[in-house]
């Protein structure tokens, strides 16, 4: 069934189209419709249209463009009014002026408080407001499993949801007990659902985008990546992925680390990469699980930062 939410722009559009009809209406009075009809038409649409080129923004949002709306993202109230506040004061006003009684000067004067009142309401709620009008997000129902990480996702990958938390918690658990971190997120959420409101992690809470991740069997892998925190804010890709692959082969995702490689490209130079990177792991997980551990916290507190 629709939600509120759902209705929410499909309404504002038919009152919108309720007014610019009342206003095409209203110059048809006036000008032979065989004129009125195709000028209004294009007028109208260009009108509309032209505002998402212009600054400031607050033309396209009296307008009514909308623009994109992102995955769990919802206008607001108030921006689903601003554009029907404008129009729809014009077309109240020309109705009253349309009524067949009352005294002239009372109809004229209320009909041009509505007018008038409509679009300076909606420039001034407008004037301040961004390219992004007001929204609200995570608009999209979830579901929860297990604990220490406890972990959300959107409700259509519910069925991943419990081996995804299963094999996350051994996941981290790996890690910690051969000291490549001391992570333990109390929550694991999809950040995806934020849309644009990107709300930042914490050390307990992290969001990341996982709704594509899930059902390919790579959101593990990410969690690791997530896990592995260099000292550096950019490690060079060497020692990036020497980090990276041992931490997938710990886990056994050695499969979501070579799928990610294939999506970035391997080019000539990649390869080359590639291979030094899987002898320097490889000689590394022949060693002993203390050499290991001196390793791996070596690799992530002394990366060499990239300076292209």
């Amino acid at each position: 069934m629709p939600s509120v939410d759902s209705l929410r722009l499909p309404l504002a559009a038919m009152l919108l189209c309720c007014a610019h009809s009342v206003l095409g209406f209203a110059v048809g009075c006036w000008v032979p419709r065989i004129i009125a009809t195709p000028i209004v038409a294009v007028v109208d649409w260009v009108a509309v249209a032209f505002t998402s080129a212009v600054l400031p923004y607050w033309p396209r949002h009296v307008s009514g463009q909308f623009g994109s709306v992102g995955f769990g993202e919802v206008p607001s109230f108030v921006t689903a009014l601003v554009p029907v506040l404008l129009a729809g004061g014009l077309a109240a006003g020309l109705m009253i002026l349309w009524l067949p009684y009352g005294w002239r000067v009372l109809r004229v004067a209320v009909a041009a408080t509505l007018a008038v009142g409509g679009a300076l309401g909606a420039h001034r709620t407008a004037a301040d407001w961004s390219a992004t009008p007001p929204l609200t997000a995570g608009n999209v129902a979830m579901k929860c499993a297990g604990s220490a990480p406890r972990i959300c996702v959107p409700e259509f990958n519910a069925r991943y949801l419990p081996q995804f938390q299963r094999d996350t918690s051994e996941a981290l658990r790996v890690l910690r007990d051969a000291g490549a971190t001391s992570a333990q997120p109390r929550l694991i959420t999809d950040g995806y659902v934020d849309g644009r409101l990107q709300k930042p992690s914490t050390d307990t809470v992290w969001r990341m985008m996982l709704t594509r991740q899930v059902p390919r069997g790579e959101a593990v892998y990410q969690v690791v990546v997530r896990s592995l925190h260099f000292r550096c804010k950019e490690a060079d890709v060497r020692t990036a992925h020497s980090a990276w692959l041992w931490g997938a082969m710990k886990t056994d995702q050695e499969k979501a680390y070579q799928l990610r490689r294939k999506q970035e490209g391997l080019d000539p130079a990649a390869r080359q990469v590639e291979k030094q990177v899987r002898a320097d792991v490889a000689e590394v997980l022949a060693q002993p699980q203390a050499e290991q551990t001196k390793w791996i916290r070596k690799t992530l507190d002394t990366c060499e930062a990239k300076t292209s």
